[in-house]
């Protein structure tokens, strides 16, 4: 049985597994993300070789790592990364000869999105979008089996799509981008906004923050709303006519059969995807007269990094 390693690094924690052919994890590690560009090369290749060392490592023959940045065309280079200090780093090299092993390095949400085509949620499409709704939104995009990444390696960039001409300012430079209304930077934004504009609605989410409006984040929304609490849940509400229409948007340039909805705000699950879902029906260019995809809530979780980036060393 042909095993693979996955890492996935992130600005605060490198998390990495054994991944067989099944997209199964059969050991696991994770640790902290260091500060410096050598330091995360060393670490990765400490928890490859820990990894190799366990019971179930033996026979791995390849490394997928997920960076979160943009990843060259080659996959080998991250170019930027917002949260590591990458800058035109080649990371599989650095990797590679510590580890003596092939390794590929995959934008984190291209090979979440991987995993979730595989193994998950679009498991049984061949053209699957994946949107993840975190701080920011991200997604991966699979048309005919194939991962797309552009002439550059740097597709899939969806949060940036601009929706609002002239709109809320972005990170990365321009203004109206759809992640600064369906992330979970733009929910906690609305949670604020509503505290100030009209506390007694928003009293479960201000006593969730400690009283602390400003401290409002989306694990405490996400709470009150799951509790029943309606101000909360029509945060989501709208954070989902926000996230369908980008959808509708999506579908018009794509054409996918499946658009997989994962990320740390869509624990929710129906409270924001049945919202979404009305979006999307209501924004459909020409939706009486057209298939319209299904919209679903992922499955493989914090997982979807390891096991995307494993499976895609294995095909590679």
């Amino acid at each position: 049985m042909e095993l693979t390693i996955g890492v996935d690094v992130g600005g605060t924690k490198i998390a990495a597994g054994v991944v067989d052919a099944d997209g199964r994890i059969l050991e696991r590690l994770r640790v902290p993300t260091p500060e410096t560009v050598d330091e995360i090369d060393a670490s990765i290749a400490e928890a490859v070789e820990q990894l190799r060392a366990s019971e179930s490592g033996g026979s791995v023959a390849a490394v997928g790592v997920a960076a979160a940045g943009f990843v060259n065309e080659h996959r080998t280079t991250v170019r930027f990364a917002p949260n590591i200090a990458w800058r035109e780093h080649e990371l599989a090299d650095a990797v590679g000869k510590r580890v003596q092993l092939p390794v590929i390095v995959e934008n984190d949400a291209n090979a979440a999105a991987w995993a979730e085509f595989r193994f998950g949620a679009g498991r049984d499409a061949t053209d699957v979008v994946t949107v993840t709704v975190g701080t920011g939104v991200g997604g991966g995009i699979v048309l005919d089996g194939k991962l797309i990444r552009g002439a550059f390696g740097m597709a899939a960039e969806i949060g940036h799509m601009r929706v609002v001409p002239n709109g809320r300012a972005c990170g990365c430079g321009q203004t109206g981008c759809w992640e600064q209304y369906a992330s979970g930077r733009a929910l906690a934004r609305s949670a604020f906004e509503l505290a100030i504009r009209d506390p007694k609605a928003a009293a479960p989410l201000i006593e969730a923050a400690g009283g602390k409006i400003d401290g409002l984040v989306g694990s405490m929304i996400t709470e009150v709303a799951l509790a029943g609490d309606p101000a909360a849940i029509g945060l989501f509400a709208e954070l989902g006519r926000w996230l369908g229409e980008g959808v509708a948007a999506l579908a018009n340039v794509l054409d996918p059969a499946v658009v997989v909805i994962g990320g740390g705000v869509a624990e929710v699950g129906d409270l924001l995807l049945e919202p979404a879902r009305k979006a999307f029906n209501h924004h459909l260019s020409a939706g009486a007269n057209r298939p319209h995809l299904q919209l679903r809530g992922a499955e493989m979780g914090n997982d979807a990094g390891i096991i995307g980036a494993a499976d895609l060393a294995r095909t590679r």
